[in-house]
């Protein structure tokens, strides 16, 4: 047997304030966004704003749907909208925000699994690796430097072949 380790790196930033001006802004509108969400079942608004190579930016909320889980998470929203725009270009930069309205929104929350495979393929169809940016409304800042870092054993068309 061989026991492997695989880890990856998160910047933490004890607030917005720390971020570079690019970085807050992205933020901000990922906050902001969340208003946009359709989440009327979970009252758990999730905001996704994004940078893409070509400099456009594009935006994504979560849109749930009665009959659960037929609904959409504010990332893959945003990679569709991306993919439809501007097919082709790679996101640059995503940051994603939430608004618990039935408690805290102070800490980055992470996508969820279907989420992290989409990032994998939208980074592999547009060769470049997204970067993401996670944080509530308030508080803690989480920086990843590749989304694949969130999926280390990922499962890609490369396995289909």
């Amino acid at each position: 047997m061989v026991k492997e380790e695989i880890k990856f790196d998160i910047k933490v930033y004890d607030s917005i304030d720390e971020l570079n001006h690019e970085d807050a802004f992205l933020l901000n509108q990922a906050r902001s966004v969340t208003q946009f969400a359709y989440a009327p079942y979970s009252k758990f608004q999730v905001g996704a704003f994004a940078k893409l190579m070509n400099g456009e930016t594009v935006s994504g909320t979560n849109q749930e749907n009665a009959a659960y889980p037929a609904g959409i998470c504010a990332e893959r929203t945003l990679m569709s909208t991306a993919s439809s725009l501007y097919p082709g270009i790679g996101i640059e930069t995503i940051a994603i925000s939430h608004r618990n309205l039935n408690g805290n929104s102070d800490y980055p929350i992470s996508p969820c699994g279907i989420c992290r495979q989409s990032f994998v393929e939208f980074q592999l169809r547009t060769n470049q690796s997204i970067r993401i940016i996670l944080g509530g409304q308030e508080g803690r800042v989480q920086i990843i430097e590749n989304a694949l870092d969130l999926l280390p054993l990922v499962f890609g068309a490369k396995d289909l072949k």
